[in-house]
């Protein structure tokens, strides 16, 4: 996985997406996950197709160095993908998924957020 998403821990998870006004995206990811590696550039893509959105943070989080907000959000198999809207979790993902289906879960959390 690239360096060009924003690494979060259980210390500044509540900082950075439950304290967020717009969309986060947190990929529940580790090293030594074999489908967590083929995400990662697909995630670097939708990243890069949404660098100039200044309502969409795509993260990432550490599984095994971060147990409280991996606990918290029931995270038992990865990679798992969360979408963050204004703080609140609105959906979850499971495994690798292709950018458009990543892309359409996000412009669903945007469009939660102008409610």
């Amino acid at each position: 996985m690239s360096d060009t998403h924003l690494e979060l821990t259980d210390a500044t998870f509540e900082e950075k997406v439950l304290n967020s006004d717009g969309v986060v995206v947190v990929d529940f990811w580790a090293p030594w996950c074999g489908p967590c590696q083929m995400l990662g550039p697909i995630l670097d893509e939708v990243s890069a197709d949404l660098k100039d959105d200044n309502d969409v943070t795509i993260t990432k989080l550490l599984v095994d160095d971060n147990p409280q907000v991996t606990e918290k959000y029931q995270v038992t198999s990865i990679p798992t993908i969360g979408y963050f809207a204004n703080g609140e979790l609105i959906d979850q993902t499971l495994g690798v998924l292709p950018k458009e289906a990543i892309m359409a879960k996000i412009s669903a959390a945007k469009k939660s957020l102008s409610k």
